[in-house]
């Protein structure tokens, strides 16, 4: 059985029975579409975001930094980019962090790879592509955001950019930091704590995006937007993707959206790159890694991952035809 099948009863159960609305009309299907959702991807949230809490507590930022610190080639990008994924940092959160790695020595590239993937995949993408699409999407999103950190740190740091560093960047001593163990108590107290000032922080995001995908799941006729942003347009995927880059938000208003998005005929792969550039890019981000390097590495960083979003979308409309 559908492990989200009490959920399903229980927005039919609401929708229907407790509001009393009509069925099989578009304001049924809002609002049941709306609950559902919305339950679901809290349950998820709640589960998901505690287990990974757990293994953060085994890697703060200092032991971060000494675990990526060293001279293996690649090994630094692939290391970085798979932290990426259970640290808790949106685009602009993980600029401070990424200033400290450089500043602790780890190498430029290493960082990108890091910059790139912590805001794209983290355990709230994760959970609501797993609830929206299924693992196969979920296990795709993720490894061909993993891809697009490595590859663009190992570019970035192929081009020598360091020169193009602000000083604030260059100032650090490289020094570790001996880090107290957490006896198993504390890590459930922390796990805790952190799960809920995350739901505190992202439910209104949920309650928006799914909102959104709501009336657009019960109200936008199903070719409208197909027509538009189908896969047989060549150009659906860069557009979105410079749609996405001026926006601003985190996977918890962007993914219901995707979701709907895609249901109503929006190819997988060009859905999927609007969700990349809005979540891995964005002017804000870009405003406060201005005090951190020069404007051409910025242009740089963008440049090189904006085109393996692109490169992605393309693909994913290739194989999920």
């Amino acid at each position: 059985m559908n492990i989200f099948y009490p959920i399903a009863i229980f927005a039919d159960w609401l929708t229907f029975s407790i509001f009393r609305i009509a069925p099989e009309t578009l304001l049924a299907s809002a609002v049941d579409f709306f609950i559902f959702d919305t339950i679901k991807i809290v349950f998820l949230l709640l589960v998901v975001i505690f287990a990974v809490s757990l293994i953060r507590s085994f890697l703060p930022p200092e032991k971060i930094r000494n675990i990526l610190s060293h001279e293996k080639k690649y090994v630094g990008n692939i290391l970085a980019s798979l932290l990426g994924i259970i640290t808790p940092f949106c685009s602009c959160s993980a600029v401070p962090l990424f200033l400290g790695f450089v500043q602790a020595g780890v190498p430029l590239g290493t960082t990108f790879s890091f910059l790139v993937a912590s805001p794209m995949i983290n355990e709230v993408a994760l959970v609501m592509l797993l609830g929206m699409f299924g693992w196969k999407i979920a296990l795709l999103y993720v490894i061909s955001g993993l891809v697009i950190a490595i590859f663009s740190g190992i570019v970035i740091e192929k081009m020598e950019v360091k020169n193009l560093l602000e000083e604030i960047a260059l100032g650090g001593n490289g020094k570790s930091i001996n880090l107290p163990e957490l006896a198993w108590k504390e890590r459930i107290e922390y796990a805790k704590k952190y799960t809920f000032e995350i739901i505190e922080k992202v439910w209104p995001y949920v309650i928006l995006g799914v909102g959104l995908g709501a009336w657009i799941h019960g109200y936008v006729p199903a070719d409208f937007l197909a027509q538009y942003a189908g896969s047989d347009k060549w150009y659906a995927v860069p557009l979105s993707v410079a749609i996405g880059i001026p926006l601003y938000s985190n996977a918890a208003g962007v993914i219901p959206l995707v979701g709907v998005l895609t249901e109503k005929g929006v190819s997988i792969g060009t859905s999927l790159a609007f969700m990349m550039a809005v979540t891995g890019l964005s002017l804000p981000e870009f405003m406060i890694l201005r005090k951190v390097m020069k404007t051409k590495l910025i242009f740089i960083f963008a440049s090189v991952v904006g085109v393996g979003i692109i490169f992605t979308g393309y693909l994913f409309n290739a194989i999920l035809k």
